[in-house]
């Protein structure tokens, strides 16, 4: 059996002739079909009424990542944690200002952390900011309380800490901005270990086949096919298998998407021993920006646009992004953008244009620049066609950052740079799982079994890295 030719999705040797000659590199399957065998009957079209258009919806992986092999059952990856130590839900422990240190009467108070690992990494004589709201308060540590996680704290200032809150507040933010200490002071400090996150994901296997019978295969029939690179020809029998060989192309993609981590028994159990594999939208969703705002089009609509920035700012601040959306989002997007630009009263526009009448508006935008950041705009075809999420309406679009991290690779046995977002396959020296395509049966020349019939096998083994995914946006209805 020919194996896939990656250019045109075609089996590799398979292409259209433009004539009615019968060779072994130009054949379909009709057996869907079987009416275009009866070429003898009057008023018979040739050539399929393409009513759906370009039906394939793989793509997206290609443009914004890349794939690679690998030789184990899981994938391994470490990211780097935050540089500077800062917490968001501190308590208050004690605001009045009592004699707590050396019974000096003072404004300082204790602050009360979540455990004592995250107290024991600020250190006596750090300065930090303590924060709730809109009130912000400068303040040194005096050293560790009497209860473990708590420390004791100095503000700069005459004002106490109950200008931050009262005794008991809590979820209040403190970030360690430096640190000051007297002349000749002694031992100082904390060392901190770099902190690191490690995440992992295991490939899955995907499998699918096409079967037709001996004497389909014997039944000839011509057909004139448009291939998805836009070629055309005549192309006899087996059509069938070629379409079955595009859907799994598909699904290795969409796969790649939408897969989940199993952790129902009912799947991961012996009886079936599968674990199911973290795709795109499982991992932005538990480790990335998932936004649930309202259109884009709205009166607040640039409003919208400019919270996903503020997210995006607390992030890697990523300059250039790229936006996969739906058609509803995608003209949200348009809407508020011409807004923007309206000519007239409330708006101005940017450029010179010819006012000709020959000339058709463009209400249409591939990106738009705010702040520091850059998004260029497109169509996902995935999210808009209606056997795939088009059926389902509640994710309308992703945003990609365009990175890439520098990983040692044990394949290659040296350091290259990957895409944030990139596929993984099984492969070595014995056997590449990328993409498999096996026939069995009696037919073709094939004589692997008794059936009188032809089998076409896919199967495939793979997983997804999302990598910074802190740094994806998320966009749900």
């Amino acid at each position: 059996m020919a194996t896939l030719d990656t250019s045109n999705n075609l089996p590799s040797g398979v292409s259209p002739r433009s004539t009615k000659s019968v060779s072994g590199d130009n054949y379909l399957d009709l057996t869907q079909a079987n009416f275009w065998t009866q070429q003898y009957l009057p008023e018979v079209y040739e050539k399929e009424v393409e009513r759906f258009g370009k039906r394939t919806i793989s793509g997206f992986l290609q443009m914004v990542g890349a794939e690679m092999p690998m030789s184990s059952d899981r994938i391994i990856w470490s990211e780097q944690g935050r540089l500077h130590v800062a917490f968001n839900d501190v308590e208050i422990e004690d605001a009045d200002g009592g004699a707590i240190i050396d019974a000096v009467t003072h404004n300082g108070g204790l602050l009360r952390f979540a455990s004592a690992a995250d107290a024991n990494t600020v250190p006596t004589g750090a300065t930090i900011i303590l924060a709730k709201g809109s009130n912000v308060l400068k303040c040194r540590v005096m050293g560790p309380g009497a209860t473990a996680g708590d420390l004791v704290v100095e503000p700069y200032t005459a004002t106490d800490l109950t200008s931050v809150g009262a005794d008991g507040t809590t979820n209040c933010s403190v970030f360690v901005y430096g640190s000051e200490y007297a002349k000749g002071s002694g031992d100082s400090g904390v060392s901190l270990t770099a902190p690191v996150k490690t995440f992992d994901n295991k490939p899955i296997i995907l499998r699918d086949k096409f079967a037709v019978d001996g004497s389909d295969v014997a039944s000839i029939g011509w057909i004139e096919v448009t291939t998805e690179m836009g070629t055309s020809g005549y192309m006899w029998y087996l059509k069938s298998e070629h379409e079955s060989r595009l859907r799994f192309m598909d699904q290795l993609e969409m796969a790649m998407v939408e897969s989940e981590k199993a952790t129902n028994a009912g799947i991961t159990g012996a009886a079936v021993n599968v674990s199911g594999s973290e795709g795109l939208f499982a991992a932005v969703e538990d480790r990335g920006i998932v936004y649930t705002g309202t259109d884009f089009d709205g009166a607040g609509g640039l409003t919208e646009i400019d919270d996903i920035l503020k997210q995006l700012d607390k992030q890697g601040a990523i300059e250039e992004n790229m936006m996969f959306l739906n058609r509803a989002k995608a003209l949200e997007l348009d809407n508020m953008l011409a807004a923007q630009n309206s000519y007239g009263a409330g708006g101005t526009s940017y450029g010179v244009f010819e006012n000709d009448e020959e000339i058709a508006l463009n209400l249409g935008f591939t990106g738009f620049r705010r702040g520091s950041y850059d998004f260029y705009k497109t169509d996902w075809k995935y999210l808009n066609d209606s056997t795939t999420r088009g059926l389902v309406d509640n994710i309308q679009g992703i945003i990609v950052p365009a990175g890439t991290s520098s990983v040692y690779d044990e394949i290659l046995g040296q350091n290259i740079s990957r895409p944030f977002l990139h596929v993984r396959y099984r492969a070595s020296q014995a056997d590449d799982r990328r993409f498999k395509s096996w026939v069995t049966g009696s037919v073709g020349g094939n004589y692997t079994s008794a059936d009188d019939k032809m089998e076409v096998h896919y199967l495939s083994e793979r997983a997804l890295c999302v990598q910074a995914a802190n740094n994806f946006v998320l966009l749900k209805k």
